[in-house]
C-alpha cells in the first residue's frame, strides 16, 4: 500500500509540474508541500494515534453511560428484561472500550517513522542539473521507504539499516553540493564573455558527469536495499547483510570523494 501511495504522489507532483508550469515557483512549492504532508508516514501515524484515542474516549463514555443506566434501572427496580438489555449494552460498550484501548496502546508503542525532508525545488528547466536532481529526489524517497520497511521486518540488523541511512544522507548532501556548483557555473557561463564560455561549458559538462555518477551510486544503494527487502519477504530468511553494508560503504566513499573535489 505504501509503495502505491508514494508512486501516486510522485506522479501527481510530475503532473502538476507539467500541466501548471506557468505557476510561480512559490505556488508550486506550496502544492508540493501539501502533497508531501499527505504522504508523510509520520503524520499518518500521528493521525492514526489521534483517531484511536478519540475512539477509546467515545467507547469509554458509552461504557460509563451504560453503567449509569444499569445503576438507575437497579435503583428503580426495572423489569428483568430491561435490566438484562442494559447490562448487555454496557458489556458490549466495555468490550469496545477495551479493544480500542489496546489498539491505541499498540499504536503509541510503535516508534514514529522519521519525518521526511522538506520538498526539493528542482533546478531550472534548462539546467543540466535538473534531471539528475529529479532522479536523486525520487531515489531518496524510495530509499527512505525501503529502509523503514527493513527496520520493521527486523531481518536486517538495526545498525546496518542505520548505516545505510547515514550513508544515503551523506551522499545526498554531497550531491546537492555538486548540483549547486553546476548551477553556479551555468550562471557564470551565461554572463561570461564569449571567450570564456567554452571553458565554463566544459566545467558544466564535467560537473554533470560527476552528478550522474553520484546519482548512479546512490541508486546502487537503493537497489541493494530493495534486494534485501525482497529476499526477506519472498524467501522468509535473513538476507545477505554484506550486500547492503558494502553498498553503504561504497556510497560513503563516493560522498567523501565528492566533498574532497569540492574543496
Amino acid at each position: 500500500m505504501g509503495s502505491r501511495r508514494d508512486e501516486f504522489f510522485r506522479l501527481s507532483s510530475r503532473f502538476l509540474e507539467r500541466e501548471f508550469r506557468d505557476l510561480s515557483a512559490p505556488v508550486l512549492a506550496q502544492v508540493r508541500a501539501a502533497l508531501g504532508r499527505r504522504r508523510d508516514e509520520r503524520a499518518i501515524a500521528l493521525r492514526k494515534r489521534k483517531r484511536s484515542a478519540r475512539a477509546t474516549r467515545a467507547w469509554g463514555v458509552g461504557t460509563g453511560l451504560g453503567g449509569a443506566g444499569v445503576a438507575v434501572q437497579v435503583a428503580a427496580a426495572a423489569p428483568a428484561p430491561t435490566l438484562v438489555g442494559m447490562i448487555a449494552l454496557t458489556a458490549a460498550a466495555g468490550i469496545g472500550t477495551a479493544a480500542a484501548g489496546v489498539k491505541s496502546w499498540r499504536l503509541h508503542r510503535q516508534p514514529l517513522p522519521e519525518a521526511p525532508p522538506p520538498p526539493v525545488a528542482l533546478p531550472a528547466r534548462d539546467s543540466a542539473a535538473r534531471e539528475p536532481v529529479r532522479r536523486l529526489t525520487d531515489a531518496a524517497d524510495t530509499l527512505r521507504e525501503l529502509l523503514t520497511q527493513l527496520g520493521r521486518t527486523a531481518v536486517v540488523p538495526p545498525e546496518d539499516v542505520e548505516h545505510a541511512r547515514r550513508s544515503g544522507a551523506e551522499a545526498h548532501r554531497a550531491l546537492d553540493g555538486v548540483a549547486a556548483q553546476l548551477q553556479a557555473v551555468e550562471r557564470a557561463r551565461d554572463h561570461a564573455p564569449a571567450r570564456d564560455k567554452g571553458h565554463l561549458t566544459e566545467g558544466v559538462r564535467a560537473l554533470r558527469r560527476q552528478l550522474d555518477e553520484g546519482v548512479d551510486g546512490y541508486c546502487g544503494l537503493v537497489a541493494a536495499a530493495g534486494r534485501a527487502l525482497a529476499e526477506s519477504s519472498v524467501h522468509s530468511h535473513r538476507p545477505d547483510r554484506h550486500e547492503l553494508t558494502d553498498a553503504s560503504d561504497r556510497l560513503s566513499a563516493l560522498a567523501l570523494a565528492l566533498r574532497d573535489l569540492a574543496r
